[in-house]
Formats: structure tokens, sequence, C-alpha cells
């Protein structure tokens, strides 16, 4: 099982990117995913996350209107959607699911319910 995230880069201000979480050994249909950042030298963030059951999304106040969280079934990845980038979204960042539920909204804000992470990928926004 593993999740692969790609897409990050170094991009202006006001620039966009798709980052991008692929899996490996498990279908991501079935599962919440949801998308953590990183900066230096600070804790991890809590950034957005999709439901397993109904394709709801929730993101932390900050990124609203900016990022857009979506699924394609097909190429089993889920696309994380980057418009006007500011400086204080320079982080690494990583998708992660939690264990397998069949049951209910498995969405979740806390790091602790996700247990496969992908290696991350950096995102540097330049002023």
């Amino acid at each position: 099982v593993q999740l692969q995230a790609s897409g990050g880069g170094l991009v202006q201000a006001g620039g966009s990117l798709r980052l991008s979480c692929a899996a490996s050994g498990l279908n991501l249909g079935y599962y919440a995913v949801g998308w953590f950042r990183q900066a230096p030298g600070k804790e991890r963030e809590w950034v957005s996350c999709i439901s397993n059951s109904d394709d709801r999304t929730s993101y932390v106040d900050s990124v609203k209107g900016r990022f857009t969280l979506s699924r394609d079934v097909a190429k089993n990845t889920v696309y994380l959607q980057i418009n006007g980038l500011k400086p204080e979204d320079t982080a690494n960042y990583h998708c992660a699911v939690p264990r397998l539920s069949l049951i209910g909204d498995q969405r979740s804000t806390a790091a602790k319910d996700y247990v496969t992470w992908g290696q991350g990928t950096l995102v540097t926004v330049s002023s």
C-alpha cells in the first residue's frame, strides 16, 4: 500500500499548482483522503479532506476559496488544485488515508486518524 504525492514546485505568489495523490495497493474510491502540510519550523497543519461516502470536501479557513479537492476514481488519484498561492502556503504537502471503513463519513482533521501517508511534495511560493 502506497500513496505518492506529486505536483509541487516553485511558483510566484498568485500562481497555481495541482497536487496529485496517487494510490497503489488500495482503491482510493473507498477512502476518505486528507491533505496536510508542514512548513519549516512549524507544526503539521490539516489542509483539506474528501469524504469516502459522498465526496464532500472540507478545508481549513485559510485556504477556502483557493484550494479545491477532487477525486478521479478511474485514475485512483485525488487532486488538490491550488490557486492564488501565497508565500504562507509554502510547505511540504502530504496526503493520507485513514483505516478503511464502509460506514459513515471518515473525514477527519486530526493527523492521528490517518494511518497511511505519502512522502510529501514541496510547494514553495515566492513573493
